[in-house]
């Protein structure tokens, strides 16, 4: 049987960590932060740091169009995309007690933070901060790495990701996603009942 846990945080139905006893929730907690917290390094500081990094050198080209208030769109593309991945990634290790990271996945549904608005913040965010760099740095080839990534990141949501929710979460994540859009934000956010 399933405990009560908040409301904007569903139990995951192959464990029950309510009644578990002394730290070892905390321990799993403190895992999970951890875990997340290398995972972020690996995976978004690589899509979105090292790889447009190799792409442009991070050098300053020619503004697209001569148009320097691109640049300007790119730093605040940027700037709006870091909070939001920083808050989904703690979200996820600690309601959710586990990492983006398919292979140490959460053991709650988390649908709280920017998940209320969309189901993909996370890469929506590293989208994001991809394509503000091309237009930062006037970088073309970020720009058609940024496609390629988008393209990867849908095909595994639609492909991976969705039916592996549905599986582990069933009914409650159905519901969460019956109600919340993949890829562009609600207005306003969903609350779970």
């Amino acid at each position: 049987m399933r405990s009560k846990t908040p409301a904007a945080v569903y139990s995951c139905p192959r464990q029950d960590y309510a009644g578990v006893a002394g730290g070892y929730a905390d321990m799993r907690r403190s895992s999970a932060i951890l875990g997340s917290a290398v995972f972020l390094v690996l995976a978004p500081g690589a899509v979105a740091g090292y790889i447009p990094w190799l792409l442009s050198r991070w050098h300053f080209g020619t503004p697209f169009f001569g148009f320097a208030w691109l640049r300007i769109l790119g730093v605040l593309l940027i700037a709006a995309a870091l909070p939001v991945l920083l808050d989904s990634f703690a979200r996820f290790a600690v309601q959710g007690v586990g990492t983006p990271a398919p292979p140490l996945p959460t053991q709650h549904l988390v649908v709280t933070g920017f998940f209320r608005y969309v189901r993909n913040p996370m890469y929506i965010a590293v989208a994001s901060v991809i394509f503000g760099q091309g237009l930062l740095f006037g970088s073309r080839s970020v720009l058609r790495y940024g496609v390629v990534v988008c393209v990867a990141f849908f095909l595994f949501v639609v492909l991976y990701e969705e039916p592996a929710l549905l599986r582990t979460f069933g009914a409650e994540y159905g519901a969460y996603r019956a109600r919340v859009p993949r890829w562009i934000p609600r207005l306003r956010p969903w609350t779970p009942s």
